[in-house]
């Protein structure tokens, strides 16, 4: 082979070895990674808990059927806006509107003074919004005779005093069915059907109580337990169970929860409906909670068995 066919073949595989290791880059040659993604989303701030269109509600279980159903017909109605919402009880809103991880709490009871001082230690000035009233059912499981109780004579059960239906008309033992302590339900029922309104009674709900997050709970354990008790919002009434009549403190004839004698005040075991909101709340905010207090807003609480404002 002739020197300059040899030179033409060492030139070549001199480009070849080159070529290969341009192709293994040195660590600091290395191609830079993709840029991190990052999110667009505003930090929080006091009574945003959802970024742009989105409204983000939580808290009461008793308030979660009918505020559901609200979000969808809102939605509907306004394409541009999103809104989201969950349960767990009504200490649970309260929690995060303090924590500004959502625009609105959701409350079937008062908002506590300690609550509003650490809302307003974090900037948050809570605003009630009433859109509405529950009755309490007091329910049993269908097999039970019992058709008709006291304030007092429930008080007596949830206490664990009377631990037989027998001695009310019944057979066998209580099953005492609860809500949970973060429900707003449970709180009303302890301060004005176990304490019956004194704020100085040390009566306090039996260790027995079978203690449950939701109202659909609380419902299915009394269909499946002959001797059970329970309590859920009026909303959640169905043919499952057997809703008891209740005489009040004055005595008088058992009233049946119902829509009508909530609005007129004389079943006795109802509460007013809350939506929290901050006092700087975003215009999407205020606007639907001017939605909900308004006519349609209005027409689905009714139709949902709670009463209207």
């Amino acid at each position: 082979m002739r020197r300059s066919q040899w030179t033409s073949i060492a030139i070549s595989l001199g480009l070849v070895g080159s070529a290969l290791l341009g192709g293994c880059a040195k660590p600091e040659e290395t191609e830079e990674p993709a840029a991190p993604v990052v999110s667009t989303k505003k930090a929080s701030q006091p009574g945003a808990g959802g970024a742009g269109g989105e409204i983000v509600a939580k808290g009461s279980d008793t308030l979660l059927q009918v505020a559901q159903a609200m979000a969808e017909a809102y939605q509907a109605a306004n394409p541009g806006v999103k809104i989201s919402v969950s349960g767990g009880g009504s200490g649970t809103g309260f929690q995060a509107l303090i924590e500004k991880t959502c625009d609105i709490a959701n409350a079937s009871r008062q908002i506590k003074n300690e609550e509003v001082e650490q809302a307003k230690a974090k900037g948050i000035e809570p605003v009630e919004n009433l859109i509405g009233y529950d009755g309490i059912a007091v329910i049993v499981n269908k097999a039970n005779p019992v058709n008709e109780l006291t304030v007092d004579q429930i008080s007596d059960l949830y206490v664990g005093s009377t631990n037989s239906w027998d001695k009310l008309g019944g057979k066998g033992e209580v099953v005492l069915v609860s809500r949970d302590s973060t429900s707003g339900t449970y709180e009303y029922f302890l301060e004005e059907i176990i304490k019956k309104g004194d704020k100085k009674s040390t009566r306090e709900f039996a260790p027995s109580i079978m203690a449950l997050q939701s109202n659909p709970d609380v419902r299915r354990q009394v269909t499946e337990s002959e001797g059970a008790i329970g309590y859920i919002g009026l909303g959640y009434v169905d043919d499952s169970v057997k809703v008891i009549g209740v005489i009040g403190k004055k005595g008088g004839a058992a009233v049946m929860p119902s829509v009508e004698t909530v609005k007129d005040g004389s079943y006795p075991i109802s509460r007013p409906l809350y939506m929290y909101t901050d006092k700087n709340a975003p215009k999407k905010v205020s606007d639907y909670i001017s939605w909900v207090l308004g006519d349609e807003g209005q027409a689905i609480v009714k139709e949902k068995g709670f009463v209207p404002k």
